[in-house]
């Protein structure tokens, strides 16, 4: 019977020291697996974070630039339509002055009436050339900022 209880005695101690053993590789691999999620979520968060300074520095400014180079082209299309209907009243309003001018010529009494018809004209007309190119010009510097200013606006951004 003492070889019995031996027996049994050296069981429950190889059973506790199994146990211990089990418990402490259970421990070891919950810590491993641990670290293993842990140094996994690192790495995701620390991808999102690269993703989103990509979008926030890369794309995003590229797109408001592509937007603006976008709408400074329609406001130069613009622009420059407008300008080609100013300049094409402006040669009709001319030829308008110059058909009253030589009527008015036609109708004249003497020559000295046709040369004061012919110098009021061109006063006049070098008058309203002055003002026309004036006006051309202050429409082309007007859709010059217009043009520029979305491009400004996108790189302030």
């Amino acid at each position: 019977m003492a070889d019995d209880n031996i027996a049994n005695a050296a069981a429950d101690e190889s059973k506790k020291n199994a146990d211990y053993a089990a418990n402490q590789a259970k421990a070891g691999a919950d810590r491993a697996a641990n670290a293993a999620k842990s140094g996994a979520d690192a790495l995701r968060d620390g991808a999102q974070k690269a993703q989103g300074a990509f979008q926030d520095r890369v794309v995003e400014p590229a797109k408001r630039a592509g937007e603006a180079m976008k709408e400074s082209g329609q406001k130069i299309a613009e622009g420059g339509s407008t300008i080609g209907r100013k300049m094409i009243d402006q040669a009709e309003q001319n030829a308008r002055e110059a058909f009253a001018a030589m009527r008015e010529a036609a109708e004249a009494k003497d020559i000295s009436q046709v040369m004061k018809i012919q110098g009021d004209y061109l006063r006049e007309q070098g008058t309203r050339s002055m003002s026309q190119a004036r006006e051309i010009g202050e429409l082309i510097m007007q859709f010059g900022r217009d043009a520029v200013a979305p491009l400004r606006g996108s790189s302030e951004r």
